[in-house]
This record gives structure tokens, C-alpha cells and sequence, in this order.
């Protein structure tokens, strides 16, 4: 008969599958999760910065990366996004909105505005009917929204090169380069210059100081959108802006009170399917590196929240935030416990399916050693009765080493396994007395076997 080794210890064999469960779910826990995000439009500051972005967050070793994919322009970018071939996006939302995308930080603000020297008699969009309107070479998104904005005032955008009288009924878009500006004013060849442009940039300093030169008094005519409302009312994925007074000089104040007009915005947003804990901490990163951004990229600047006024304003609005942006903007982030709280019970239950498997497992062990133990020992008593009747030698020397085995069994079972020490005790008791028993039978029947030739008649020889 023969007991388990080593080998078919199943204690051990679960406790290395609990390990190995332990590993994998803390290794999937905290792999950093890698994000795509489609990044555009080329030529703009928003390839540098999400890029800039990415790269701080790998060699800060966090929980999100990204990978960046580019894209000519927005509408290739928010494409990816619908179809959901991208996690993130750059969107401007008045040239392509995804149906599936929510707001997660608003990368850069664009004001629609118009500057004029005080002399040309502009002071608002409806006198710029039959006049000609310098705009920088810009993309076509950005010709896009000052045709909206003129069509408001019943004016029609011409952007095709005119010559002669422009139409009583219309602006003709004369498309220049920075340097530009300054001669086209002095020759007559523009009346204004229309800017869709983020007014705090340097750019846009820039151009008015350049259209201020070329005005005789030195002062200047600047106006956005007052009726910013009816704008707003008709083409929801425009957004209202203000300019501030005073933010293109103080003495004199440039403008000198706040000026309302509308605008656009390079938003980066997410799938509405993304959690909100990744949501939050896309969020979280990018706001709290902004600072380190700005050092190398000063668009980083530039980045602002979306603005609303309580949750149910932000979830519902024509630019809706996501709800994990919510959460960092409100500081009601998940915690470690939320976040994972699905995995955590999952664990736990688990752990205690495996707790009780491996103390089923100890108890079955145990049961079955104590049964074999029993049994060797059961069979122990079941020879030391046998042998009392047993009257051949040959039957008794086989008894003698089936007894011998069970011991060794016993003794091998005792040294690699715990053994109780009743079991073991009551086991040596019937060795002893089993092994007593056939030795005193064999000794009985030596004595038998010597008085019977003891008896025995002698043979007489015959002569």
C-alpha cells in the first residue's frame, strides 16, 4: 500500500495559483492605459502641445499615455473620433461636431472681431456692405464663420479676387500675409481687417498695433458681434466670447469697454463611451501641467475649462462636457475604491471561492491521510488476528513482511506529511502488538516442529 509524496501536495499547487491570479490582476490594475488621440490642424499649436502633453506624461511614468495621430484638419480629426478609431480629438465644433464627442478641456479660444482705422467710417458689421475686408491667409474654416457672421447683417462674403465697385450687398475677403497689412491699408486696397484668432495671442497684438500705425489720429474702430445671442441662437456650435477692455493697451484703453462677439474653439474632446476616471485623469494631467507646458509650448497657455454654470448646464448644453471632466472640474473625482470597486469585490469573492477551495482542500488532505493511516492500522489488527490462528510458517513469514510494509508506509507517511499524534500513536500500538503476535507464533510453532521429531521413531538399520 502506498501513501502521496511531495509532489501531490494540492495545498501548494493552490496557493501558486492564488499568486499567479495576484499578479495578473495587480499587473492589469496599475499597466498604464494608452489612449489615441487625432491630432490637427497642421501648421497649428495644437499638434506641439498635445505632443508636449504626451511626452510629459511618459516621463512622468503615469497611469495615461497617448498616441498621437495627425490629421490636415479638423473635420479628418473629429472622423476618427465618430467612427472610433480614436479615444481623443481635436474638434473645432462649428466645422465637424461627432455625435459621440464630449468636452473634456478647451484648448484654445477663437474671437470673430474687426479693426479699423477711425477715418473709414466702419463701426459695425452692417457697414461693411460693399467694402473690402483684409483677412490673413486662414484656413477655410475660419472664412467659414465670417461668412456666417456676415450673412447675419443680410451681407453676402465674396471670396473671389474683385475688381471695380464691390456690390451694396456684399464684402469682398481680400486674403493677406502679416506684413501685409500696413500698405494694403494705406493704399485703399482693404477698409478693415477681420481676425478670427485667440485676442490674448501675440498675433493678435500684433495686427491691431499694425492697423493703428495707419490711422491719421492714431486711434482705432474695434467691434465684434453685439447681438451675440440671435448669433448664438442660430448657429449653436459657435460660442459667445467677450473681449476684455483694455486688453490690446491701457493708455488709451484698447477697447476702451468690453466688447461681446462671438467665436469658435479647439476643444479636446473624448468618445462619450470613455470612463469617467479616465475622463478625469486626461483632465487632471493636462491642467495641472499646464504651467510646465507653457515653457516650452505657449499655446499651453491658453487652455481653459469649459465653461458652465452647474451640471446639469454642462451635460446639456449644445457642447456637452464629459461627466469624468465634471468630476475633476467639481473635484469629485472617483476614488481608488470606486474606481475599482467592481475588480475589489471581484477579488474578494474570488479570494474567499479560493480561501475555501484550499481549506477544502487541507481538510480532504487530512481526511484522506488519517484514512490511510486507519486503514494500515485497521489492516495491522485485522493480521494480528489472523496470525493467532495461522499454523503454517510459510503464511506466517509473509504476514511477518506485510507487517513490515505497513510500518514503512506509516513511517513514510508520518515524516512527509503532519500526522496527528493519536493516529500515529495508536498505529505504533498495533505494530508492536502485530509484530509481538507473529513472533510468538512463529516461536510456537518452532516448539511444535521440534517435539514432533522429537517423537518420531528411529529407524534400525538392517545388516
Amino acid at each position: 500500500m502506498t501513501l502521496p509524496g511531495r509532489r501531490q501536495d494540492w495545498l501548494l499547487l493552490g496557493l501558486a495559483l492564488v499568486l499567479v491570479f495576484v499578479a495578473f490582476a495587480t499587473y492589469y490594475l496599475t499597466r498604464p492605459t494608452t489612449l489615441t488621440i487625432a491630432v490637427a490642424p497642421k501648421g497649428g499649436s495644437e499638434p506641439a502641445l498635445l505632443q508636449a502633453y504626451a511626452d510629459e506624461l511618459a516621463r512622468r511614468k503615469l497611469g495615461v499615455r497617448l498616441r498621437i495621430v495627425s490629421f490636415d484638419g479638423v473635420r479628418e480629426s473629429a472622423e476618427a473620433l465618430r467612427v472610433g478609431s480614436a479615444d481623443l480629438a481635436v474638434v473645432r465644433p462649428d466645422v465637424a461636431l461627432p455625435g459621440n464627442a464630449l468636452t473634456l478641456a478647451v484648448l484654445r479660444e477663437l474671437s470673430a472681431f474687426v479693426v479699423g482705422t477711425s477715418d473709414s467710417g466702419i463701426k459695425g458689421f452692417s457697414d461693411l456692405a460693399g467694402k473690402r475686408l483684409g483677412m490673413l491667409a486662414s484656413r477655410t474654416a475660419d472664412r467659414t464663420l465670417v461668412s456666417t457672421l456676415v450673412a447675419h447683417y443680410d451681407l453676402e462674403l465674396l471670396t473671389e479676387p474683385q475688381i471695380g465697385a464691390i456690390p451694396k450687398k456684399a464684402v469682398a475677403l481680400v486674403p493677406l500675409e502679416e506684413a501685409d497689412v500696413g500698405p494694403a491699408m494705406r493704399e485703399h486696397r482693404i477698409d478693415a481687417l477681420v481676425m478670427v484668432t485667440t485676442p490674448t495671442s501675440p498675433l493678435a497684438k500684433r495686427l491691431v498695433s499694425l492697423v493703428k500705425d495707419e490711422s491719421e489720429d492714431d486711434e482705432i474702430v474695434l467691434f465684434g458681434v453685439p447681438d451675440s445671442t440671435a448669433v448664438l441662437a442660430r448657429w449653436p456650435r459657435l460660442q459667445a466670447v467677450t473681449l476684455p477692455a483694455a486688453l490690446f493697451g491701457g493708455n488709451p484703453r484698447l477697447p476702451a469697454e468690453d466688447i461681446a462677439t462671438v467665436g469658435s474653439s479647439y476643444r479636446l474632446m473624448a468618445r462619450a463611451d470613455l470612463s469617467r476616471s479616465l475622463a478625469a485623469e486626461v483632465t487632471q494631467h493636462l491642467f495641472e501641467m499646464r504651467s510646465a507646458l507653457s515653457d516650452t509650448v505657449p499655446a499651453a497657455d491658453a487652455i481653459t475649462h469649459p465653461a458652465y454654470e452647474d451640471t446639469a448646464d454642462a451635460t446639456s448644453a449644445h457642447l456637452p462636457i464629459h461627466p469624468g471632466a465634471i468630476d475633476y472640474h467639481e473635484r469629485e473625482q472617483e476614488t481608488f475604491i470606486e474606481r475599482y470597486e467592481s475588480w475589489i469585490y471581484l477579488v474578494a469573492i474570488l479570494a474567499g471561492g479560493v480561501g475555501s477551495t484550499i481549506a477544502w482542500l487541507r481538510q480532504r488532505l487530512g481526511r484522506i491521510r488519517r484514512e490511510r493511516i486507519e486503514v494500515a492500522t485497521s489492516r495491522l489488527l485485522e493480521l494480528r488476528a489472523a496470525v493467532s490462528r495461522e499454523t503454517h510458517r510459510e503464511r506466517l513469514e509473509a504476514m511477518a513482511v506485510e507487517v513490515d510494509d505497513l510500518a514503512a508506509s506509516i513511517a513514510r507517511q508520518a515524516l512527509n506529511r503532519p500526522t496527528e499524534l493519536r493516529m500515529l500513536g495508536a498505529a505504533n500500538v498495533a505494530i508492536d502488538a502485530t509484530r509481538s503476535t507473529v513472533r510468538r507464533a512463529m516461536d510456537r510453532q518452532n516448539r511444535t516442529t521440534e517435539i514432533a521429531n522429537a517423537e518420531a521413531p528411529v529407524a534400525t538399520p538392517i545388516v
